[in-house]
């Protein structure tokens, strides 16, 4: 199996080929081919390239299929006897990517 570790907005992610990723909301729309080329180990079938720090002529490639929230985060603040609450939510927004292949250099 081969897959690989890539960084995007200061997070690192693992791409397998046919799946699935979710990462924080980038401005491209859907349906549109993304890459990344960020990529930080490469492992093919027990083979494996570490970068230092990334993996020269390795890319990401996959396609953006929707734009969606999470569930809703409560933020509740309170301090006891002070009459002191403030309630908060929030919802992250993120972008779903399906791996497309990963090439090698």
């Amino acid at each position: 199996m081969s897959y690989a570790i890539f960084e995007n907005g200061g997070k690192q992610y693992k791409a397998v080929a046919g799946d699935t990723v979710d990462i924080d909301r980038t401005p491209v729309e859907e349906g549109a081919k993304i890459e990344f080329d960020q990529v930080l180990l490469v492992s093919d079938d027990g083979k494996v390239q570490v970068g230092t720090p990334t993996v020269g002529g390795a890319k990401v490639q996959g396609t953006v299929e929707e734009h969606f929230k999470a569930k809703k985060v409560i933020v509740f603040k309170y301090i006891p006897r002070k009459r002191y609450r403030r309630t908060q939510g929030h919802r992250q927004q993120y972008t779903r990517v399906r791996i497309d292949k990963i090439v090698k250099k």
